[in-house]
């Protein structure tokens, strides 16, 4: 594997890189199996169906479980759930270039943190109504008042340490913008500007972080934000589109959006 390196204070100069399976330990399972960095060690495996990860690549993309006739064929942690599947065909893999849109994935991938992701996906009517849509302007200004609020707050994860996280990312993001014009232009240029097209055939070859991540993580920990570790970091890359890893059999794969649906 190629490894990273800086030039100046975080912008990361990358060499080409390929990247090999990964695997973890999920808990509820009898053995150790190969499986992506999309869950977040259990993130989308608890939001697919009881029988877990797939076991042969030919079952790694399923058709739609809302049509099961449709001729698409999607990424099989998506299939279980209708809330999955508008996520990956709208959102999942499209390049972000929306301040608020960011910063949102960015709240939203440090509250799952030991959550599935469909678990957060459900909340996130009630994160935006309760984070004022995700305007870092406005989060930034949350005082204690404002925090207990959250806390009583059961629409959303009423954790203490993840609410002072986005607070205090979102000042971190305002810090950012004011030095690069942007969060847009900051967090993409770990990627050189430019998604990278991944063409994987099995979830089993999806990494859990990568060189780019790596550094990622490395500049936002320099700057102040939490709840940005490497796999946090390339779950969030490849939320915003910053890498494609939509297996080379899903449809989604090669269908160029210019902008999201939502």
């Amino acid at each position: 594997m190629a490894r990273s390196s800086t030039k100046g204070n975080d912008r990361p100069v990358l060499n080409h890189l390929r990247y090999g399976p990964h695997s973890v330990h999920v808990p509820f399972a009898k053995s150790k199996i190969p499986w992506p960095s999309l869950v977040l060690s259990t993130r989308f495996y608890e939001a697919t169906s009881p029988s877990g990860p797939p076991s042969a690549p030919g079952t790694d993309v399923k058709q739609s479980h809302k049509n099961p006739a449709s001729s698409k064929r999607r990424c099989a942690w998506a299939a279980s759930d209708p809330v999955l599947v508008d996520y990956h065909d709208a959102e999942w893999g499209i390049p972000e270039h929306d301040d608020h849109k960011l910063f949102e994935f960015l709240v939203l991938e440090g509250a799952q943190a030991g959550l599935s992701w469909l678990t957060v996906l459900k909340k996130r009517g009630s994160y935006r109504r309760a984070f004022n849509g995700f305007d870092p302007e406005k989060v930034a200004r949350y005082g204690p008042a404002k925090v207990k609020q959250l806390l009583a707050d059961a629409g959303i994860i009423r954790n203490r340490l993840k609410i002072a996280a986005a607070v205090q990312n979102a000042q971190a993001v305002l810090a950012v913008q004011r030095e690069f014009g942007s969060f847009d232009a900051y967090v993409w240029q770990f990627v050189g500007g430019q998604p990278i097209m991944n063409r994987w055939r099995s979830l089993k070859q999806i990494p859990a972080k990568t060189a780019e991540s790596d550094a990622m993580s490395h500049a936002l920990r320099g700057r102040n934000f939490r709840f940005v570790g490497s796999t946090i970091c390339y779950a969030y890359m490849q939320a915003v589109g910053m890498v494609n890893d939509h297996l080379t059999s899903c449809f989604r794969r090669d269908v160029e959006r210019k902008s999201r649906d939502r």
